[in-house]
């Protein structure tokens, strides 16, 4: 009996999940496996919405941001019924091993299934590269480049006008893009969620910046900067894995440095721009490693595994141990960023 494996990508879309799910197909095909697609995420699993992946399937999906087997954010853990279905989809579909590929919450999902003995292994994605035990994750250097791209655009709208732009970048718990964007853009502040915001401290760099001839000011905030250690969001409602939906805290921003220094300030936000189109070649090349190793976890029967970027080696981890906490921006790291502001 051949081999027949799964594969899933759960949460927000990020550029390289189809370098992914192509290298899972090539590889797996080169073994003499069958590779089913679960469409939309743990979603695909509980209603057993499946596709059958071949060379046809992913011919010319390298260079394609997103995902062509669709993604949600569903967590089955919600409900008994749905991790039932789960299971059942397994044995429905006879599957010898599921890849995930996903964040903290797909990847969450995965690491209980497999404490529960079901053979997944997982493939870690977000923009945000939040989650340990890995240096980096496909999507986050496209992210990054897109994030450095608007800045430079801005620099010189802001230069013209002598205005203040205010830049949100996406960043939920962690600064990382920000972090990057900002270094790699010349951004004159740079606001992160690790760190509270202190307005006053960031209007006094303006008001320097002013003084010294420079009339006009990129501020790069993530969108889980915080004031006094809130959150700024768009809606109270919760997913099904417990966030918020952030958003708007470059608006605010904004209005309190124009009302505080006196200097003409708008914002850009950037939003799923950073998500979109093509991913770089870092993400490409990396998410096709991510996607034969995963296919080796399931060789050497490294259930409840991850891949992980190590240096330049691909490392599995314990997907308990990658989803236990989120890596943020270490002080010494973003202490960097402070020497150019």
């Amino acid at each position: 009996m051949a081999v027949k494996i799964g594969i899933l990508t759960g949460g927000g879309d990020c550029p390289g999940l189809n370098a992914v799910i192509r290298a899972v197909v090539k590889g797996g095909m080169k073994k003499g496996w069958d590779v089913l697609g679960f469409k939309y995420g743990w979603k695909g699993m509980v209603d057993n919405e499946t596709v059958l992946l071949n060379e046809q399937t992913v011919a010319g999906i390298l260079h394609r941001g997103g995902t062509i087997l669709g993604t949600s954010r569903t967590n089955p853990y919600k409900n008994t019924e749905h991790i039932a279905k789960v299971r059942e989809a397994f044995k429905l579909n006879n599957l010898q091993a599921l890849i995930a590929v996903g964040g903290e919450d797909t990847l969450g999902v995965a690491a209980k299934l497999a404490a529960e003995k079901l053979p997944v292994v997982g493939v870690p994605k977000t923009i945000d590269n939040d989650l340990a035990c890995t240096d980096f994750t496909f999507g986050f250097d496209t992210a990054v480049n897109i994030a450095m791209e608007c800045i430079d655009r801005l620099h010189t709208t802001a230069e013209s006008h002598n205005r203040v732009m205010v830049v949100e970048i996406m960043g939920r718990h962690a600064g990382w893009i920000a972090t990057y964007a900002g270094l790699a853009g010349g951004a004159d502040v740079i606001l992160i969620p690790e760190i509270p915001v202190d307005i006053n401290q960031v209007c006094d760099v303006i008001k320097n910046r002013q003084k010294r001839g420079k009339l006009f000011s990129i501020v790069a905030v993530a969108e889980g900067a915080k004031f006094a250690g809130k959150d700024v969001t768009q809606e109270e409602k919760l997913d099904q894995f417990g966030h918020v939906r952030l958003g708007g805290v470059g608006q605010i921003l904004a209005e309190m440095i124009e009302k505080k220094t006196g200097f003409e300030t708008r914002v850009t936000v950037l939003g799923h721009i950073q998500r979109g189109g093509s991913p770089t070649a870092f993400d490409r090349v990396l998410g096709t490693r991510f996607g034969i190793d995963a296919l080796r976890l399931i060789e050497e029967k490294k259930f409840g595994h991850m891949v992980s970027l190590q240096g330049n080696k691909i490392v599995p981890v314990r997907l308990e141990e990658a989803t236990g906490s989120l890596k943020l921006v270490p002080k010494e790291f973003f202490e960097l960023t402070e020497i150019f502001f």
